[in-house]
């Protein structure tokens, strides 16, 4: 019984972790748009860095990926004495991507899930995230589309997974993970051969909130906003 219900729990655990999606609750603390309201409408550090804040873009990177780091690390800390291996490690990452992509805290909208992944694939094989990671970051470099990189490494990682290290648990997870990925990029990838996908860094419209530049005239809203600009007749004497 134990042998189902641990991994189960574990796998549980990792989807709610994966569920905190940190796109819109950096962009609720610091003030800006919901990022499913503009750009792609795609809560990640993508479309975040659309708002033109880049500090919240680079946090809501760090703690997508976070998230599914920590989900995996808590099995490999933990887990062998529950009796938990290296397949239930790459259940909860994929548990974790599954619920950055349909978050049940925020009505099951969620991202398209590359922070995530790399957070994933960096705990289970820490020298594969970092070769995954410097293939996006070469990719991305080159072309500045982030979907592009994404793509790219989400093909490579399983490929450089069983050349280097063999197969396994962690290789079956690392092709869902990038069929799912694939799957969620569709949009992009039409973009992509339309040549009308967004470039990394590229200012979305609607991403910031409309500052009110409504100001009161002394006499009144009118097209004066920062005073007079008329001038008012002198009364003659009697």
């Amino acid at each position: 019984m134990q042998d189902l219900l641990f991994p189960l729990l574990a796998g549980i655990i990792g989807y709610l972790i994966g569920s905190l999606s940190f796109a819109v609750i950096i962009s609720r603390l610091m003030g800006l748009s919901d990022p499913r309201s503009y750009g792609s409408g795609n809560p990640g550090a993508t479309n975040v860095l659309r708002s033109g804040n880049k500090v919240a873009a680079v946090l809501t990177l760090l703690f997508d990926a976070l998230k599914g780091y920590v989900a995996v690390l808590l099995v490999m800390i933990f887990g062998a004495r529950f009796g938990l291996g290296e397949g239930t490690a790459a259940l909860v990452g994929l548990t974790a991507f599954l619920g950055h992509l349909w978050p049940v805290f925020f009505r099951f909208k969620g991202g398209k899930g590359v922070a995530t992944a790399a957070g994933v694939i960096m705990a289970l094989n820490p020298l594969l995230g970092l070769a995954t990671l410097a293939t996006w970051a070469i990719i991305a470099y080159f072309s500045r589309y982030s979907s592009l990189a994404a793509l790219v490494s989400a093909a490579f990682a399983p490929i450089y997974q069983m050349m280097i290290w063999g197969s396994g648990p962690i290789v079956g997870v690392l092709i869902v993970i990038g069929l799912l990925l694939v799957w969620r990029h569709a949009e992009n990838i039409k973009k992509l051969l339309k040549g009308t996908e967004s470039r990394l860094g590229q200012k979305a419209v609607g991403a910031v909130p409309a500052a009110d530049s409504s100001k009161k005239h002394p006499h009144g809203v009118g097209p004066h906003a920062h005073g007079h600009s008329h001038k008012h007749p002198k009364k003659k004497g009697n």
